[in-house]
């Protein structure tokens, strides 16, 4: 009988432990479709953009040879600013950027998210964001990715 009940009691917490993440996953989907699609890539929103990338994100990219660039988030953020002044935001139509969702892998206050990025019908890059949950909650801190 306690060998049942302890087999509950886990069976009980492995059940809430998985509801638990996936609500994580949920809010991770989120904070990347407000902040970085919808914000940063189609509209230009800085507020959207602001509630999910953390002041020291940066978009990581491979260089020539074995050297790596960076792009902060204050430079495109500007960028995205600039683009809106001249009317290039927000998008609309076959330029506006879509994601799918590949996969969410959360440790702890860690986060990686893999997706396909869309624009318009055509698939476009594959991004990996990196994201730490804060006191404020989940925030994007790094992105990478393969242009296809």
């Amino acid at each position: 009988m306690k060998k049942l009940k302890l087999l509950i009691v886990l069976l009980t917490v492995s059940q809430l432990s998985c509801q638990n993440i996936d609500k994580e996953k949920e809010v991770i989907k989120n904070v990347i479709q407000t902040a970085y699609v919808e914000g940063l890539q189609n509209e230009g929103n800085i507020q959207k953009i602001d509630s999910g990338i953390h002041p020291d994100f940066n978009l990581l990219g491979m260089g020539k040879g074995n050297s790596i660039w960076k792009y902060s988030i204050k430079d495109w953020k500007a960028k995205a600013i600039q683009k809106k002044d001249n009317g290039e935001l927000p998008l609309s139509g076959n330029k506006k950027v879509t994601v799918d969702f590949k996969s969410i892998d959360i440790t702890g206050t860690a986060a990686m998210a893999k997706i396909e990025f869309y624009i318009g019908s055509k698939l476009t890059y594959i991004d990996y964001i990196s994201l730490y949950k804060f006191n404020n909650g989940w925030k994007m801190v790094n992105k990478i990715f393969y242009k296809l």
